[in-house]
C-alpha cells in the first residue's frame, strides 16, 4: 500500500457524511441521556445550544418510547452569529464540553476516539453497498463483517486507540482481512492452562493446530536447546506481539520464558468484538479470544491471566444449569462454552500493580466453541447486532428477515423474543442470574429468516449471580456480585429494553413494518406468557415487577465521558451506574 493509498478513504465528501452521521447520533443519544435538552421550535423542529449560548444546532426528530430521539440526519444544521457552519463532530464536543462533563484531561483522548470512529465510518463508506435484503441471505461471516454501526448507544464506539491505519485495515472486522495468529511458547513456571471437563492440554492443542504444526513448533524449541514439555502454547493477536510483547515483555523473551514459534496455519476473521477470531480455515474449530492492549469503548481490551483460570469451570457450570432447566431447554437456548484458557503471569509487573492494571492483561487467550457444528439442516447464523443494522438506504436487516420469513411482523417478533428474551427473564427470576445480552454477545440461529433459537456467548467475563445466598461451586464464586435491590431489574430494563429493543422498535416503526404499540405489546405478551408458565415464581414477579410504571435511566455515554480508560469496575458493576431520572416503561399497563 502506498502512503497516499493509506488515507484514500478520507475524502472531503466521505468526511462530511461521516460527521453528519456522528453528530446525528450524538444529538440523539445525548438528548436521551439528558446531557443536552433540545427545545421545540416554532416550525416543529428542535434546537440545542452549545456551552457558549451562541452556537445552535437545529434538526427535526421523532420522539418515541423510552425517550428515544429519532433524529433526521439530513435536517441537521449548525449556526453561529447568523452564519451557517459545516457539521464537524470534533467541534461539537468542544462546543458542548461542559454540558457533557468532559474534563480537560479526558477531552483530547475522547476526541481521538471520535476521530478514529469518523475514520472508520469513512472506510465503511468505501465498501460496496450491500442491500439489507441481500445481507439477510448471506453467510455468518459476511453478516459479521458487514455491520457498519457498532454499539448503538455509544457515540465514540470505534476508538481502537493503538491501531495505525495499516493495522486497522489488517485487523478491523469490517476490513474482513484474513489473519494468522502468532503463537508463543510460555514457560510453565509462569503460565497456566485450564480447561473444561474432559479436555487435556496435549490433545486439545493438537486438535486446534494439527499434528504437523505442533511438531514444527516443538522443533523451534528443540533448536534452541529447550524442552517442549516445559512450555505451553499461547495464541497471540499479531498487533499485541509487534506492539507490546516484543518490547514490554522483552525480559521474558530474552530469558526464554517466552519463545516466538511463528504463525499458525489457519486463517481467522476478526469478529465485532475485535479481539475474538473465527476460524475460516476450519469453521467447526474454536474461536480464539486474545489479549489486545487497545483502548476501545471505555476499556483497554486486555485479558486477565487470573480471570482465565476460572473461565472453563464457570462455563461448564452454566451449561449444566441450562441443560437441567426445562424452561431454558424449551426455548432452545445454548451457550458456546469457553472450553479452555491459557494465561501468562509477568511476575515483576504483578509485583508493581494491582489486579486491575492493564499490565496484568497483556498475555492470555481463551478458546470458545464454534456454533457452526450445532446447526441443523437449512439453519444459518447471524450476530444479533445485525438486527439493528441499516443499509445505505435506511432498510434494516430485521425488516429484511421479516420479509424473507413470510410471517407477520408480530409473529416473527414473537418467535425472536421467545428465543432471546424468555431465557433472560427465566435466568433472572429463577436463578438471580444475569447476562450481558447486547447484540454482539448473542448469535441467532435462523431458518428462512425466522429465529429458531439463541446462542449466548462471552460467558465468564459477563455473567453475574445477584443472590447473596446462592450456593455456587468454589471455582464459580467469582461471578457473585452484590447489587442493590432497586437496581437488579436494570439488567433487563437497561441492557435489553433501553440498549437494544429501543433501536429495534424505532427502526421497524420508521420503516412501517411494525408500530411501536405492536412491538411493545408483543414484548408484554411474551413476558406474561412466560410468567404464566412458571406460577411458582409469582412472588419473585411481584418483588421485581417487569410491568412497573417506570425504571431508572442508566446512562452509558456518561460512563465513557467521565472515564474513557475504565468505565466500570467489573467487580462492582452497580457502583459505577450513572442513574439520571426515569424512563416510562413501555410495557406498563399492558
Amino acid at each position: 500500500m502506498s502512503l497516499a493509498d493509506s488515507v484514500a478513504h478520507l475524502s472531503p465528501e466521505r468526511w462530511a457524511e461521516a460527521n453528519r452521521r456522528l453528530v446525528r447520533k450524538a444529538l440523539a443519544e445525548f438528548a436521551h441521556e439528558r446531557l443536552i435538552t433540545p427545545e421545540a421550535t416554532a416550525d416543529g423542529g428542535f434546537e440545542v445550544r452549545g456551552d457558549d449560548g451562541q452556537t445552535v444546532y437545529r434538526f427535526t426528530a421523532v420522539r418515541r418510547a423510552l425517550d428515544h430521539w429519532q433524529v433526521d440526519a439530513a435536517s441537521i444544521s449548525r449556526h453561529r452569529d447568523g452564519a451557517d457552519l459545516p457539521l464537524a463532530a470534533l467541534d461539537f464536543f468542544v462546543e458542548f464540553q461542559k454540558s457533557l462533563g468532559l474534563s480537560d484531561a479526558i477531552l483530547p483522548v475522547y476526541l481521538e476516539e471520535v476521530s478514529s470512529t469518523l475514520s472508520g465510518i469513512c472506510y465503511k463508506l468505501t465498501k460496496p453497498q450491500v442491500p439489507a435484503a441481500e445481507l439477510a441471505r448471506a453467510g455468518f461471516q459476511a453478516i459479521e463483517t458487514g455491520m457498519t454501526e457498532g454499539h448503538p448507544c455509544f457515540v465514540a464506539n470505534n476508538g481502537r486507540l493503538g491501531f495505525g491505519i495499516h493495522e486497522y485495515l489488517a485487523y478491523a472486522p469490517e476490513a474482513a482481512s484474513p489473519v494468522r495468529l502468532v503463537w508463543l511458547a510460555a514457560h510453565r513456571s509462569r503460565a497456566a492452562f485450564t480447561a473444561g471437563v474432559g479436555i487435556d492440554y496435549e490433545s486439545f492443542v493438537r486438535a486446534e493446530l494439527g499434528e504437523q504444526t505442533v511438531e514444527r513448533f516443538h522443533g523451534v524449541l528443540r533448536e534452541q536447546g529447550l524442552d517442549p514439555a516445559d512450555y505451553l502454547f499461547i495464541p497471540v493477536h499479531p498487533w499485541q506481539w509487534w506492539n507490546k510483547l516484543t518490547v514490554t515483555f522483552a525480559a521474558e523473551v530474552a530469558r526464554k520464558h517466552l519463545v516466538c514459534l511463528g504463525e499458525g496455519d489457519d486463517e481467522y476473521l476478526a469478529q465485532q468484538s475485535i479481539r475474538t477470531f473465527f476460524n475460516t480455515s476450519a469453521p467447526e474449530k474454536h474461536y480464539v479470544k486474545t489479549a489486545l492492549s487497545v483502548l476501545n469503548m471505555g476499556f483497554m481490551r486486555g485479558l486477565s491471566a487470573a480471570y482465565m483460570e476460572a473461565t472453563p469451570a464457570i462455563n461448564d457450570w452454566l451449561a449444566q444449569l441450562i441443560d437441567n432447566d426445562p424452561v431454558l431447554r424449551g426455548t432452545g437456548l445454548t451457550i458456546i462454552r469457553e472450553r479452555a484458557a491459557v494465561g501468562y503471569r509477568h511476575l515483576e509487573y504483578e509485583a508493581a500493580t494491582d489486579r486491575y492494571s492493564p499490565y496484568r492483561k497483556m498475555l492470555a487467550a481463551l478458546w470458545r466453541e464454534s456454533p457452526v457444528s450445532s446447526l441443523r439442516e437449512g439453519e444459518t447464523l447471524a450476530t444479533m447486532a445485525s438486527l439493528v443494522h441499516q443499509d445505505h438506504e435506511g432498510a434494516s436487516f430485521a425488516a429484511a428477515l421479516i420479509e424473507r420469513s413470510g410471517l407477520t411482523a408480530t409473529e416473527w417478533l414473537r418467535r425472536y423474543l421467545r428465543a432471546y428474551f424468555t431465557p433472560l427473564l427465566h435466568s433472572f427470576y429463577a436463578y438471580d442470574l444475569v447476562f450481558m445480552p447486547h447484540g454482539e454477545n448473542v448469535i441467532l440461529v435462523l431458518k428462512d429468516g425466522v429465529v429458531q433459537r439463541a446462542v449466548y456467548k462471552d460467558i465468564a467475563e459477563e455473567i453475574a449471580v445477584m443472590d447473596p445466598e446462592a450456593v455456587l461451586p468454589p471455582a464459580v464464586e467469582r461471578i457473585r456480585v452484590d447489587v442493590p435491590e432497586d437496581t437488579k431489574l436494570l439488567s433487563i430494563f437497561t441492557d435489553v429494553f433501553d440498549c437494544f429493543f429501543r433501536f429495534l422498535a424505532a427502526n421497524l416503526a420508521e420503516e412501517g413494518v411494525l408500530t411501536e404499540d405492536e412491538f411493545w405489546g408483543t414484548v408484554a405478551e411474551v413476558t406474561r406468557a412466560y410468567q404464566a408458565s412458571v406460577p411458582e415464581l409469582a412472588e419473585k414477579f411481584r418483588q421485581y415487577d417487569m410491568f412497573a410504571p417506570e425504571f431508572a435511566l442508566s446512562c452509558l455515554n456518561r460512563l465513557q465521558l467521565r472515564n474513557n480508560q475504565q468505565m466500570v469496575d467489573l467487580t462492582d458493576p452497580a457502583g459505577a451506574l450513572q442513574l439520571i431520572g426515569t424512563l416510562k416503561n413501555p410495557i406498563a399497563g399492558r
